[in-house]
């Protein structure tokens, strides 16, 4: 899941080297914590937060198959 994500995330960025991606293990999810440099927020958000939601919802439909939930937090 977390190799999912960051390749995502590496392929909408323009500094691919500052991705990185944080695992927290809760009782019945995963959350993934995505840290991106300051100037490229916009790029992983998107207007509306349009690309932000297709991320999540890709994310939810490969967890699916391991019977997971997953929250993605896009932070700073």
């Amino acid at each position: 899941m977390k190799e999912l994500l960051e390749s995502i995330a590496r392929s909408l960025v323009d500094n691919p080297d500052d991705v990185s991606v944080r695992e927290v293990e809760g009782e019945r999810s995963l959350i993934l914590e995505l840290k991106v440099a300051e100037e490229d927020m916009g790029k992983v958000i998107g207007k509306q937060g349009r690309i932000a939601k297709a991320i999540r919802t890709v994310m939810k439909a490969a967890a699916m198959r391991n019977n997971k939930r997953v929250v993605v937090e896009i932070i700073q």
